[in-house]
């Protein structure tokens, strides 16, 4: 999934850092919170599509499990997470100010809806510091680019604006970060670790099997969709609804599901072809439907099942022995029955009408240029 948002001026995470120091008419300098630090570089140019995790990034993701209600056809979030985690908090006798607050976050997604795209925040920053500082600033400025004094903090304060309108918006942010900030040093930073640590192997797997058999298949579809170049991320709290931001052709990130074990490896590699063909299928989906269907709704659930259908068509292409696992792991995100016919079930449940399947079955063979 990417943003349905459209932000303004996407600047670098460096750029950003470097434009929190002080707002023209400010009361002091940022603050840099004790959250959750930043867990890997950026990606060498020798190391194409790189697997990496970042702490900043599940951190928020994390937050957003903890709030909102997953009715999304594809789940954003893996289904009993937020339960799973209140289980273990209560294990470990922890509150936080995240559960403290609950109700008072939670109540605004009722309010602005679309506060949930601001879930794709965290993938233009670097690190947990870099991201609190820029919200400072943001709120400081009364989310007003003209407050700021240089063009860099105008362009940062810009970026959070475009997902926080509203001065309710800039407040609902504010507590946010500050209980995440809570969340992180009494539960979620060593969680985090240990989850890590546990699952090293995994992530290894995952390494190797991306960049040694799937990536070399896929990559000439992601060069020829401006996606030669980027970082993938696995992330804890995340299902197969994954989360990408392109900003840029060398410059791109696809945040994918963290499996638990080895033998799950092949789901990340799943969710990976799901957000690449996300932008052909948006387009097969956009030039298909009527401004009625758009308005009630059902064009989201065209997008939805066009970005499976979608990643299924790439895998069919590129690498067809993994087809059926692919189909079954997007029938059990969906909580449907494989049945006797994998195919057959997969079909009836990613529905798409003859129109927009056939425009997407046009563009990848233009994409893949007759594989």
């Amino acid at each position: 999934m990417r943003p349905l948002v459209r932000v303004f001026g996407l600047a670098s995470a460096v750029a950003f850092a470097s434009a929190c120091a002080s707002v023209g008419g400010g009361t002091g300098g940022s603050t840099t919170s004790g959250g959750a630090g930043p867990t890997s570089e950026q990606p060498s140019p020798a190391i194409i599509w790189p697997i990496k995790t970042r702490e900043h990034v599940d951190l928020w993701l994390h937050g957003f499990a903890m709030l909102q209600e997953d009715t999304t056809f594809v789940p954003f979030f893996k289904r009993g997470y937020s339960t799973d985690m209140i289980v273990l908090k209560n294990r470990a006798n922890v509150v936080s100010q995240l559960d403290a607050n609950r109700d008072k976050l939670r109540a605004r997604f009722a309010l602005n809806p679309q506060l949930i795209n601001a879930q794709f925040v965290p993938l233009s920053f670097s690190t947990w510091s870099e991201l609190t500082q820029t919200v400072d600033l943001f709120v400081r400025a009364n989310g007003d680019p003209r407050a700021a004094s240089s063009q860099q903090q105008a362009g940062a304060i810009a970026y959070l604006a475009a997902y926080f309108q509203t001065g309710a918006d800039r407040d609902w942010l504010r507590l946010f970060v500050q209980s995440l900030d809570d969340e992180s040093s009494r539960f979620y930073h060593s969680y985090w670790v240990q989850q890590q640590r546990e699952r090293s192997n995994v992530l290894d797997l995952v390494d190797t099997l991306w960049q040694r058999t799937y990536r070399p298949r896929m990559q000439r579809f992601l060069n020829n969709t401006q996606q030669a170049q980027g970082t993938v991320l696995l992330s804890l709290p995340l299902d197969g609804e994954g989360r990408s931001l392109t900003n840029g052709k060398q410059s791109n990130t696809i945040t994918v599901s963290f499996p638990e074990r080895p033998s799950d490896a092949g789901e990340a590699i799943y969710v990976i072809a799901h957000e690449a063909v996300s932008g052909i299928a948006s387009t097969a989906v956009n030039d298909n439907i009527t401004p009625e269907q758009r308005r009630t709704g059902l064009g989201e659930r065209y997008q939805s099942a066009a970005a499976v259908r979608g990643g299924a068509l790439l895998i069919q292409r590129t690498s067809p022995e993994i087809l059926d696992g692919y189909m079954r792991y997007y029938l059990k995100s969906v909580n449907r029955p494989a049945g006797s016919n994998v195919q057959a079930a997969f079909t009836a449940t990613f529905t798409l009408t003859d129109t927009i399947r056939d425009a997407l079955v046009r563009q990848l063979d233009v994409v893949l240029g007759g594989i």
